[in-house]
This record gives structure tokens, sequence and C-alpha cells, in this order.
């Protein structure tokens, strides 16, 4: 038998092999697409979080973290304030400013507590500052830095490191935060009561 010479056995046997093959492509090519998608899907709703949650855990890993996240944050009850809320949380800040310019340390503090009373009622669950940042990363991508900024600040003010104007720029990132927190709804179902 001639060695060049195809069999009915052999062709089968390559028809079988070129299908597995194409298969292979083809699902590698709707993988890639998919993962494409995914990736655009996560930096548009997370804008800057995306890029902080890739040099934090590197790519693959940032992705499954961020849409953890979209995962956790789902599960909660968040609910916009109510106008009475707006305006007692409003009121309050202009008081935390006021103090600002006879106890800039503490005026800093009370910052920090009453974003974290506006976050709970709103609806996020008051846990670790990094899961709450992670909580809040979700609908607010764009202040979450903001509030981590703010956080240092007031951990090196605990420690006696800082001077007035990083108070003031602390007061100015839980500014950004509590103004989002304050009036924004998330654009996905919120639950009215």
């Amino acid at each position: 038998m001639n060695p060049n010479t195809i069999s009915p056995d052999n062709t089968g046997a390559i028809v079988a092999l070129v299908a597995i093959i194409a298969v292979v492509v083809v699902g590698l090519v709707i993988w890639s697409i998919y993962r494409r998608r995914r990736t655009q899907t996560l930096k548009q709703q997370f804008g800057p979080e995306y890029q902080q949650a890739v040099e934090s855990y590197g790519s693959r890993k940032a992705e499954r973290e961020l849409e953890a996240r979209q995962k956790r944050v789902k599960t909660f009850d968040l609910r916009p304030l109510t106008p009475e809320q707006q305006q007692r949380f409003g009121a309050s800040w202009k008081d935390v400013q006021a103090r600002f310019v006879d106890n800039p340390s503490a005026a800093v503090n009370e910052a920090d507590a009453l974003v974290k009373e506006v976050m709970q009622a709103r609806g996020y669950p008051m846990v670790d500052f990094e899961q709450r940042s992670a909580d809040i990363s979700v609908d607010h991508p764009h202040v979450v830095s903001h509030y981590r900024a703010a956080r240092d600040i007031a951990l090196a003010n605990r420690q006696g490191r800082t001077s007035t104007e990083d108070l003031r720029q602390a007061l100015v990132h839980y500014r950004a935060l509590f103004d989002e927190l304050l009036e924004s709804v998330p654009l996905r179902k919120v639950n009215v009561r």
C-alpha cells in the first residue's frame, strides 16, 4: 500500500480532526469577544476605579473582584434619602464646615462619621473601610477615590501628622462623596419605602 494514499479510514479521522480544530478556534474567538466586551462594560461602569483595581489585583483578578462587588451591592436594599433626611444631613454638613475654623481635626472626624451615617441611611452596610469603599465604587466610582484620600488624611490626623491644609483637603474629599450620596440615586433599581 502506498503511504501517500489516503484510505477511507484516514479520511474520516482527518475530517474529525479538522472539525475539532474548527470548534476550538471558534470557541476561542467567542471567548475572546466575550472577554473584550466584559472588560469594556466594567471599564464603563467603574471608570477610574477599574484602573485602581487592575493596579491592585492585576487585570483578570481585578475583573473578578469588580464583578463580585456588583453582585454584593445588588443584594443591598439601597434607597434614596427622603427630603427630610437630605435637609437634616445638609444642615449637619454645614455645622461640620462651620466647626472647621475652630477645630479642623474634630471637623474631619465629624465629616467621616457623617459620611458613614449617610451611607447607612442609604442602605450600605457598615463594615470595615475597605469593604465600604468597594461597595461605594459600584454606584459611585468617580468619587470613591475622594473617600480613600479623605480616609488616609483622617488616619494621619489621628497620628498627629497633618497640617491644616491637609485637613481642609480631607474635608473637600469627604464633601465630594457626601454630595453624591446626599442627592444621587443609583442607576439601577432603588427600593422606595
